[in-house]
């Protein structure tokens, strides 16, 4: 008894410890080094001014990361000068996404006016180390000192499907705060979108 016991034990700890992978509010997130559309490599050295970023998992094929492709465009221009700009990473698997492939990306940020860096995770690495699950999923950093500190997870807004009807702009709300020298209210969102495609996930 004391065995299977022991067992269950050990199989709910690797539940839980899968399930809380990634990071929390206040961690700090580590730099990475993909590949863009336009065929050169980025990470945060690239934005020696940025006082932070928002890092968005997305891709092209999911109809909520469609949706959002004019706000992330707007959130950029607007809070690229603040400092903050917006820095996209398709982290799907081709194989089993075709319409993620990184040509089809190239395509998609030309065709849509992309004003951010669509970078691939070909190692589908780093949104593991992020803990993102779905497209679109909104990481907000803040740089302090040589750090930057994950600030607010989640949502872009409340309402994917009417940029006009939404009503808790939550990442504008949390770059705001952050903005004018205080911590967001709202930290943490659901992200809503579709599934990350994963070549190691049946």
């Amino acid at each position: 008894m004391k065995r299977i016991i022991s067992v269950v034990f050990i199989l709910v700890f690797a539940v839980v410890a899968a399930y809380s992978s990634g990071y929390n509010v206040g961690d700090k997130a580590s730099d990475f080094k993909l590949k863009n559309v336009d065929g050169k490599h980025i990470s945060f050295s690239n934005f020696s001014d940025a006082k932070g970023f928002v890092v968005v998992f997305t891709c092209n094929g999911c109809p909520y990361a469609q949706a959002y492709q004019d706000r992330l465009i707007e959130i950029d221009k607007k809070y690229k000068s603040k400092g903050y700009p917006v820095i996209a990473i398709n982290p799907n698997d081709p194989a089993l996404a075709p319409d993620d492939s990184y040509d089809k990306m190239v395509s998609v940020a030309k065709k849509e006016g992309f004003t951010f860096p669509y970078l691939i995770d070909e190692k589908q690495e780093v949104y593991k180390n992020y803990g993102a699950t779905r497209t679109p999923h909104v990481y907000v950093l803040q740089k302090k000192g040589n750090d930057f500190v994950v600030q607010y997870i989640g949502a872009i807004d409340d309402n994917h499907q009417d940029a006009a009807k939404v009503t808790s702009p939550f990442l504008a709300n949390a770059l705001d705060a952050l903005i004018a020298g205080s911590l967001p209210e709202t930290t943490t969102t659901k992200a809503i979108g579709c599934g990350i495609k994963d070549r190691n996930k049946k």
